[in-house]
């Protein structure tokens, strides 16, 4: 699966997710824009640096989540409303099964508000206050999890930073190393 984050207008960005043999899914606009490093950007990072393969992005990989398939505007409203039941259906059944075992949604939410909080304050900036940080104190194992996933989106944060409108960084998933500009990669459904 790629994953591209593109930025689209001066204050707005577009998540892209392309599933192999299936039509390209996508937020647009994305929640969460911030010129050093958007909201969903750090969910990404959290989710592949760590392995969380029920988070939002692993979720989306096995067809659940809530991207929405560009191509459900060439269908019919009736053809659109089953596409979308058919995705619900996936996302209840993931969600379902992840609430049974490792609860890698919640561990993604709650390291991506702690990841985020960390690496504004490293850099300066005064955290969004929208998105408190939780309460609770980390395990020493969420801890090095955190410094791990802070070192990442110091590495990515000025990549996204210098990115021009219509520009993009590209992952495949779970890499979390940004494929190269201009790079077309061959599971792509044109």
């Amino acid at each position: 699966m790629d994953v591209i984050f593109r930025r689209t207008g001066e204050r707005r960005y577009a998540v892209v997710v392309e599933v192999a043999g299936k039509q390209p899914q996508a937020m647009d606009p994305a929640p969460g824009f911030d010129d050093h490093i958007p909201h969903d950007l750090v969910h990404y990072i959290v989710e592949a640096e760590l392995g969380l393969t029920s988070g939002v992005f692993g979720r989306a990989a096995s067809g659940g989540g809530t991207f929405i398939s560009a191509a459900l505007g060439d269908l019919s409203p009736r053809e659109r409303a089953r596409e979308r039941r058919k995705q619900l259906r996936r996302e209840t059944s993931l969600r379902n099964a992840d609430e049974g075992r490792q609860h890698d949604m919640v561990t993604s939410e709650r390291l991506a508000a702690v990841c985020d909080l960390i690496w504004r304050r490293r850099q300066g900036q005064r955290p969004d206050a929208s998105r408190p940080a939780p309460r609770e104190s980390l395990s020493s194992e969420d801890a090095r999890r955190v410094d791990r996933v802070v070192v990442r989106l110091e590495e990515l944060a000025p990549l996204w930073n210098q990115l021009p409108v219509g520009g993009e960084l590209a992952f495949t998933w779970p890499s979390v190393v940004p494929r190269a500009p201009g790079r077309q990669d061959e599971r792509r459904v044109v």
